[in-house]
């Protein structure tokens, strides 16, 4: 096994950065990433609260064993505003202090029509120009959700995307909402993708999707065959588990999603 195994805070966002710490210390989960922490998912504010400033903060964390892999903003890719862009650099002194790679940013749009793409790719330079001026560490991350959820519309934004343009691909968007299967997604993509989500549903309504979210291994989502893929290609990247409790209280707690997971031997 190369990948690293990884979850999000979506699946128990009520907990502190501590209890999410201690939750993947007991389960053997060496990264996380941060979506909510404390209730909420203004995360800037929340650590500052919390922490005070980002130096505190990291030298806290610097002997710890689970490494915080990504944050997750809310910034969209195509379609934000001058507001949006503020808010997301909040995000950067965080980052940066805690050496983590990548923020997550949506990627937004409806279609990915060529006025859409041209969005994303003016969104995608403002941000490459102020990183090589500021001489920041920390990387963009677009996760594939709303316009972006085929191959064919994330080649036509990487076509002309800056050089190493990053890709969260969330395997279950491109296979449930796509259509695709996730090893050809895979496949045809793997240069650019630097984290991935996964989750498992069945192809029964919810209130809020037509699929419903069950426990790692109860569902339809093929896994095992993305998973050998993964290992076949030495990706060594996040494969996080995105329990999207916060948005689904229905669902089981985290712990028992994470329980599932091992037991069924899921990843």
């Amino acid at each position: 096994m190369a990948y690293l195994r990884t979850f999000s805070t979506l699946g128990a966002p009520e907990l502190s950065l501590e209890e999410t710490l201690a939750l993947a210390t007991a389960h053997r989960i060496p990264a996380v990433e941060l979506r909510a922490l404390g209730g909420t998912i203004e995360l800037p504010a929340y650590l500052a609260a919390t922490y005070g400033s980002p130096e505190t903060l990291a030298s806290k964390l610097r002997d710890h064993p689970v490494r915080v892999v990504g944050l997750g903003t809310s910034l969209h890719l195509i379609g934000n505003t001058r507001e949006n862009r503020e808010h997301f650099l909040d995000y950067v002194p965080w980052a940066e202090a805690l050496e983590v790679p990548r923020l997550r940013v949506f990627d937004g749009g409806i279609n990915a029509d060529a006025a859409e793409i041209a969005q994303g790719v003016e969104t995608l330079k403002w941000w490459r120009a102020l990183r090589d001026e500021q001489g920041w560490q920390t990387d963009l991350m677009i996760e594939t959700h709303n316009a972006l959820v085929t191959t064919p519309a994330l080649q036509r934004l990487l076509a002309a995307a800056p050089t190493g343009t990053g890709i969260l691909w969330d395997a279950h968007h491109t296979w449930k909402k796509g259509g695709e299967n996730p090893v050809e997604t895979w496949t045809a993509l793997q240069p650019h993708i630097c984290h991935i989500h996964v989750k498992d549903s069945v192809n029964r309504p919810s209130t809020r999707t037509p699929y419903s979210f069950v426990l790692p291994g109860e569902g339809e989502f093929p896994m095992q065959p993305l998973v050998e893929q993964l290992c076949s290609a030495g990706y060594a990247g996040p494969l996080s588990l995105e329990w999207e409790k916060l948005w689904h209280p229905q669902l089981p707690p985290l712990e028992q999603a994470l329980q599932a997971a091992h037991q069924r031997h899921w990843w």
